[in-house]
């Protein structure tokens, strides 16, 4: 008796993956390696919990196409991280995964050849070998989850993690979230509403019990602790910025109600930014006015940047100009730099 009439009825093929478990095998933490992540963790979660007055900068491509560019940026940051040490603790954003509105490429994970091929095998170890890559550089790795199986093949890799505004209303994040070994950023909605971010927040903290892919490749149920060190990241809404001070402080006062820690990471891209670049350097002289005036949640800021300033499409057969972004345009290398270096000079 057939069911090809009911089963699997839009499913043009299928075909397995190695398992997370053979990845890495193949692509190994080193126990130096697992003692630099656990380091950069440890010094992330005391930022987050304002113990370290430092700030956080989460600042890279918003996403990765190249990994020659991605390792040129790499190298740029870590030399800037050496200089504002006292005062910032650099990571870079290694997004491999893009939320898409409609249509659109989606990552180095889904197509890391940039033509349609989707060789997700090929994009996963790619992934994986550049996040290794920054650990032998001694830099920290930001990440945004979307898929809900990705964390098996690299979390152990990832110092940050973020939900996206897409995602934060999700009960399949919230969860994931609560299992993650990292602090983990919850993006305020799309139209904006922070609740939405606290309300994932105290989800991710509680315990739970969900399906998912274990390192063998069976399903499996995940119990969690729950996550201590979730915390908000603004980042605007429907045209309207909320990085002020004012929005700040109702964001403060929120969590302060639900006895959570105020912790408040400010995007300077996305609707913050109205998605122009250009704008990226005056939030964060904004943000540092702020913390100089007094504002002690502010555990940190993101900047999407890159090598060169804008944007690109990809052309035929895959082509595209290394360190120019893809996806979100981005703020260059040399307006990226000067922003920091500015910021580090003006932060009390």
């Amino acid at each position: 008796m057939t069911t090809n009439r009911i089963y699997n009825v839009n499913i043009a093929k299928q075909y397995p993956l190695p398992t997370p478990q053979e990845i890495l095998e193949e692509l190994p933490l080193t126990f130096v390696e697992t003692d630099t992540i656990y380091r950069f963790r440890k010094e992330i979660e005391n930022i987050i919990l304002r113990k370290d007055s430092r700030i956080l900068v989460i600042a890279g491509p918003c996403s990765i196409d190249s990994i020659p560019a991605a390792l040129e940026y790499a190298s740029a940051l870590k030399k800037l991280q050496q200089k504002v040490s006292s005062k910032m603790v650099l990571i870079m954003r290694a997004y491999f995964e893009k939320p898409r509105t409609t249509l659109g490429w989606k990552g180095l994970v889904y197509d890391p050849d940039l033509d349609s091929s989707f060789n997700i095998e090929k994009g996963l170890r790619l992934s994986r070998k550049l996040l290794l890559e920054l650990v032998r550089m001694e830099l920290p790795a930001a990440t945004e989850f979307l898929d809900p199986i990705m964390p098996q093949y690299f979390a152990d890799l990832i110092t940050w993690a973020a939900i996206g505004a897409r995602t934060v209303e999700s009960q399949t994040h919230r969860q994931l979230a609560s299992g993650l070994s990292m602090p983990v950023g919850f993006k305020n909605a799309t139209d904006g509403s922070i609740t939405v971010a606290i309300d994932a927040i105290r989800t991710a903290l509680a315990k739970h019990s969900f399906l998912g892919i274990i390192n063998d490749g069976r399903t499996g149920v995940f119990s969690t602790k729950g996550n201590k060190f979730g915390h908000v990241v603004l980042r605007g809404g429907q045209h309207m910025p909320n990085y002020g001070s004012e929005n700040v402080a109702f964001a403060v006062e929120l969590m302060k109600k639900l006895k959570l820690t105020p912790s408040i990471i400010i995007d300077c891209s996305h609707a913050n930014s109205m998605r122009n670049p250009l704008n990226q350097p005056k939030i964060l002289d904004d943000v540092v006015e702020q913390i100089r005036g007094g504002q002690t949640a502010i555990s940190g800021v993101m900047l999407e940047s890159y090598i060169k300033t804008g944007r690109q499409d990809i052309t035929s057969k895959g082509k595209i100009i290394p360190g120019i972004s893809l996806t979100d345009p981005c703020l260059g290398w040399a307006e990226t730099e000067a922003a920091i270096l500015k910021a580090y000079e003006n932060l009390p």
